[in-house]
């Protein structure tokens, strides 16, 4: 099903788009839309947070909204972006699991619990830790880091909004292990997954990642 865009400029917008969301997919679940939507915004209203907030899960959102046809599942694909870093904080090693276990509690009573394990399995695929084959995770995966493939001026921007969550961790462990995170991602047969998002995001992604590597490595940095 094509989803019809929708723009984020007015954050009324999030809670209507999520109240319609919860109330189609969410069958049984005895948390309200409201109560749930109220969770996540705190969340992602937290102090140390500059680039994981609701801003961010806008821009997911209008990213599956061009690409909603690749979908096999859009709604449980939308319900993950929501959650995906619903739990955050710096340099955890378990924020993916903890943010899919947040979505077991919220969705606690649901009808359908092969659509909860689903939703809980696209959440741990934004980890990008390991290679993933269904489609769906394939999606979610390529529309988390669908910010690669903007111009420099707003991947930079990015970056040091990421940059300041981390703002207690001095450079000389900050950029060592995003170099690693980097290599990691310079090191796949293609940066995106899909077809779509190859096609509109690869040769930029590719070259900001190239550019991102040969600045922290003329800055004196190594992944080792």
């Amino acid at each position: 099903m094509q989803r019809e865009p929708v723009s984020f400029a007015d954050p009324a917008l999030y809670a209507a788009r999520f109240a319609a969301l919860w109330s189609r997919a969410m069958s049984g679940a005895s948390a309200t839309a409201g109560v749930v939507y109220g969770r996540l915004t705190q969340r992602y209203g937290e102090s140390h947070r500059r680039y994981h907030t609701l801003d961010h899960i806008g821009r997911c959102l209008e990213e599956l909204d061009r690409a909603a046809l690749l979908a096999d599942d859009p709604d449980s694909v939308e319900i993950a972006l929501w959650f995906h870093d619903a739990i955050y904080r710096p340099g955890a090693p378990d924020n993916e699991r903890r943010s899919a276990k947040l979505f077991q509690e919220c969705s606690a009573g649901c009808e359908d619990l092969a659509l909860q394990r689903r939703i809980g399995d696209l959440i741990m695929a934004t980890t990008h830790r390991k290679p993933l084959n269904q489609r769906d995770e394939r999606l979610i995966a390529d529309i988390d880091l669908a910010g690669f493939g903007l111009t420099w001026e707003a991947f930079e921007r990015d970056g040091r909004q990421l940059r300041a969550e981390f703002a207690e961790v001095p450079d000389s462990r900050y950029y060592p292990g995003l170099l690693r995170f980097l290599r990691g991602l310079q090191g796949r047969q293609t940066f995106f997954y899909t077809d779509d998002f190859q096609q509109r995001y690869e040769p930029k992604a590719r070259a900001n990642l190239q550019r991102l590597v040969e600045n922290l490595v003329a800055r004196g940095y190594s992944a080792g």
